[in-house]
């Protein structure tokens, strides 16, 4: 009697399943399985380890839509550690909000029209700071206080600058109007009367401000009067001077094209300068000099640290840029940018 196909194939099939041991085949596929890796959100496409500065970057991160972060990255560009902005206080991320890694290894941040944060590395709030009159910059100063600015569309009765204690008391605060409500600097509104964008205390107890509707900046003494401008003639919308350990002045410049100059506060006069003439770089907001005299720039789609001679010799790009850069580039783009040790 001739067996039917069917039943046929069945029999064989058996047979062979009995010599095989099939669980041990499907293991060894799961082990040998390795998912896709993610892309990394960014790529450093230059590093020169024996002329960078080695350590690790801290920055605001905003160009993931809706899910702004604070992240350190490495000398490769991996991210090592995220802090991602809690939902309820998301919103708050624009114009850009200033990062400080402090002496403690906390971290101080600016959330404008909102406050400012101090968060320890496990994201815990240690102290915060209320005010809707915030914009674009904070420091930790020697005594504990917190000096910050306030330009985001702000007007000629507000307080440009604001010194706070650690208990949220107000015990300084400066007028632009003081000095600048006259011609040419009346008349300006930009986002705000002055868009003041930075402020730094100085060593010898006198503040220097940046005013960047004013195109210049300022040194005022602690009872607010004017020692002087700086930078009339050149300033275009500065952004973010720090003071060198020369007493230079080192800002960003909105000329075209963006640059970073080196300012002689005496004499007023541009002692070196550093053009990024690619627009898609702008705004440039930020520039850093680093321990070994390298300077570290903060442009909208890249991170750049040249050495005083203008080599290149780190650079930290977008892997993938989620956003049109001439429309979306001074709010998704990178703002600032710290260098530390690890």
């Amino acid at each position: 009697m001739r067996l039917d196909k069917k039943l046929y194939y069945l029999i064989i099939f058996i047979f062979v399943i009995t010599l095989v041991d099939v669980p041990s085949v499907f293991a060894a596929r799961a082990v040998t399985y390795s998912p896709p890796k993610p892309e990394p959100d960014f790529v450093v496409d230059v590093y020169l380890p024996e002329k960078a500065w080695n350590g690790t970057t801290i920055l605001a991160d905003n160009h993931i839509r809706n899910r702004p972060r604070i992240i350190e990255i490495d000398m490769k560009g991996n991210i090592i550690w995220e802090y991602v902005i809690p939902a309820n206080l998301k919103k708050y991320n624009n114009p850009g909000f200033d990062i400080e890694p402090l002496p403690n290894n906390n971290i101080l941040f600016v959330l404008p029209g909102k406050g400012i944060y101090e968060i320890d590395r496990k994201g815990k709030t240690i102290w915060s700071h209320p005010d809707k009159k915030i914009s674009h910059d904070a420091d930790r100063l020697a005594n504990g206080n917190t000096l910050y600015v306030y330009g985001k569309d702000d007007k000629k009765s507000n307080a440009q600058v604001k010194e706070v204690n650690k208990k949220g008391k107000l015990v300084w605060s400066w007028h632009a109007k003081t000095y600048f409500n006259k011609p040419p600097y009346a008349d300006h509104y930009n986002e705000g009367w002055s868009h003041t964008n930075a402020v730094v205390r100085l060593k010898n107890g006198n503040t220097l401000i940046s005013p960047r509707n004013f195109n210049c900046l300022v040194e005022i003494t602690s009872q607010g009067d004017v020692v002087k401008t700086i930078g009339n003639q050149y300033l275009v919308h500065p952004h973010d001077p720090q003071i060198l350990d020369n007493g230079n002045i080192l800002v960003a410049n909105h000329d075209k094209p963006h640059e970073i100059l080196e300012i002689n506060p005496g004499s007023q006069k541009i002692v070196w300068r550093f053009p990024l003439p690619r627009r898609k770089v702008w705004p440039v907001r930020d520039a850093n000099q680093l321990p070994n005299g390298n300077i570290l720039i903060t442009g909208s789609t890249a991170l750049v640290e040249i050495t005083k001679d203008k080599e290149i010799v780190w650079r930290l790009k977008f892997a993938k840029i989620a956003f049109k850069a001439r429309q979306d580039a001074p709010a998704l783009g990178f703002y600032k940018a710290e260098r530390i040790r690890p």
